[in-house]
């Protein structure tokens, strides 16, 4: 017999769900969502990101990011600037009303690892940050060859 409870799959997954519905919360406190926090943590991260390339990163449609960015726009957080080689990218940065809701953000990201953490020393966090490192490295390295694949078997089926 199987034991759910312990099964790595399952609590990758469970954790996961209930680190979103946490910052779901805690996001809408704040008269924002998870997704506009995310948004904000990639554009401080990375500047300039284009609608597609932030939704990519995001795992969402461009259609989704360009009305969360009209949002945040809205607010004034974010600012749309053209591609200085390509006038149909329009590259996003940071307003300076984004900064204050990044402190927050860092601080309810710190207040969320705490909670998770919570009766953990710290070399167990440090194994279970080594362990998720590797098993993302391996995933993305995966996900790459077979997009490779899948990408070069769609060539040969176009040429045959």
């Amino acid at each position: 017999m199987h034991d759910f409870q312990r099964d790595l799959m399952f609590l990758l997954h469970d954790v996961a769900r209930l680190l979103r519905f946490d910052a779901d919360k805690r996001a809408s406190v704040h008269g924002m969502t998870r997704a506009q926090w995310g948004i904000l943590i990639w554009l401080e991260r990375q500047p300039g990101l284009s609608q597609k390339e932030l939704a990519e990163l995001l795992e969402v449609e461009p259609i989704t990011v360009a009305r969360l960015i009209d949002r945040l726009e809205g607010r004034g957080m974010v600012e749309r600037r053209p591609d200085p080689k390509d006038r149909r990218i329009w590259r996003l940065h940071l307003c300076k009303p984004a900064y204050p809701v990044l402190r927050e953000i860092d601080r309810q990201r710190e207040e969320m690892r705490l909670l998770v953490t919570h009766g953990l020393n710290e070399a167990t966090i440090e194994t279970m940050t080594e362990a998720l490192l590797t098993m993302k490295t391996t995933l993305t390295h995966d996900i790459h060859q077979l997009r490779r694949y899948a990408s070069a078997d769609a060539e040969a089926r176009e040429i045959a």
